[in-house]
């Protein structure tokens, strides 16, 4: 059947649905720890999956509290990042595309190299990031328009 032909696909191409380096990963809120980390306002929860899949990333954001918001236009060198919002909202400008705001349920692909800014967001937000490689580049770009 179809699925038979898709799953030979993925062999022929490389794919392995369990690449024998990773690791079986899981981390609790109750034993959430946040640590400062890119952006000085806001706090990141390592969810363990770096370590897991030998570089893939996926972690929890959440605003930090007496911290000032400034964010400049920056894109970021990555192969998929996907932004998910658990709580709150948060505001993007992307090149292209506008504003974009996102409150609680919902998602954003931030395509590689897409120009970007943030524009705020509330006091009690947080997100679920998933980007790949996890140790990517951000660089300050002039606009969010080029």
């Amino acid at each position: 059947g179809s699925l038979g032909r898709v799953t030979r696909r993925l062999a022929a191409s490389g794919f392995s649905r369990r690449p024998s380096l990773w690791t079986c990963s899981a981390t609790h809120a109750k034993d959430a720890h946040f640590e400062r980390g890119l952006r000085a306002f806001f706090e990141y929860r390592d969810l363990g999956i770096k370590a897991a899949t030998q570089g893939r990333a996926a972690h929890v954001i959440r605003a930090a509290a007496g911290t000032e918001f400034a964010s400049q236009p920056h894109l970021h060198r990555t192969e998929l990042q996907l932004v998910y919002v658990l709580k709150g909202w948060i505001e993007f400008e992307y090149e292209g595309q506008g504003r974009v705001r996102l409150e609680a349920g919902s998602c954003v692909h931030q395509p590689p190299g897409i120009r970007h800014r943030e524009i705020g967001h509330s006091d009690d937000v947080e997100v679920l990031e998933i980007v790949l490689p996890a140790d990517f580049a951000t660089e300050e770009v002039a606009s969010v328009d080029g």
